[in-house]
């Protein structure tokens, strides 16, 4: 059966089959509702034009025990979407870590968030406070969103990836995310769960933005 896009036109296997975008092709598998989907189809409808059909971008949902079974099975359907990535937050997961390793293990790239994603939206606005609960951490960001974007922060904002990048710094956060990561690994903290607030989403935007920079250059 022919799958359908985000505005409910069908397509054909035969584009999935054809389509080969020389600068990649990423399949993301999610445990969230809402926020995870729409920030990164945010980040894949920011991508220029030009690049459109060069970069694919798409995002399935799963639970979050059958995240990595998941991301395998559709990736071995279509392996054209050569770059399997799974993202979730900490939140209540009580085995987090060996979601992340087992994932590792089978070459799937994680995009994990410790408590949640939202840690890593604070980063847009220059800082990772340490907020170690998820419900915490989701509150104070609201609080922090409404003072710089004169918007409520909701979970399902469907332009939550375009309102952090125009009133926040997408540079800054990778930057502030990679040296918060790697102050962890360096005092031998290496379990996830123990990296608290920490995330690892930026280096998935990151690589995609490196790969539109070094083709826009």
């Amino acid at each position: 059966m022919a799958r359908s896009d985000r505005t409910g036109k069908r397509k054909s296997r035969e584009v999935f089959r054809t389509r080969v975008p020389d600068l990649g092709c990423y399949f993301i598998v999610t445990d969230a509702r809402e926020t995870e989907e729409n920030y990164l189809y945010g980040l894949r409808d920011s991508l220029p034009e030009e690049l459109q059909g060069r970069i694919v971008i798409r995002v399935s949902r799963a639970k979050t025990q059958e995240l990595v079974k998941a991301c395998k099975e559709q990736a071995s359907l279509e392996p054209q979407y050569g770059q399997p990535w799974i993202v979730f937050d900490r939140d209540r997961v009580t085995n987090f870590d060996e979601i992340i390793a087992k994932a590792q293990k089978e070459g799937v790239s994680v995009g994990w968030s410790n408590p949640c994603i939202e840690i890593w939206f604070d980063a847009y606005f220059g800082k990772m406070h340490s907020y170690s609960d998820s419900v915490v951490c989701c509150r104070k960001f609201a609080e922090t969103f409404e003072q710089r974007t004169g918007q409520e922060y909701h979970k399902d904002h469907p332009q939550i990836y375009a309102v952090l990048n125009r009133f926040g710094n997408e540079s800054k956060a990778v930057q502030l995310a990679e040296n918060r990561l790697q102050m962890y690994l360096k005092d031998g903290r290496v379990r996830p769960s123990d990296m608290c607030p920490c995330t690892t989403l930026h280096g998935l935007i990151s690589e995609v933005k490196q790969k539109v920079r070094n083709t826009i250059i």
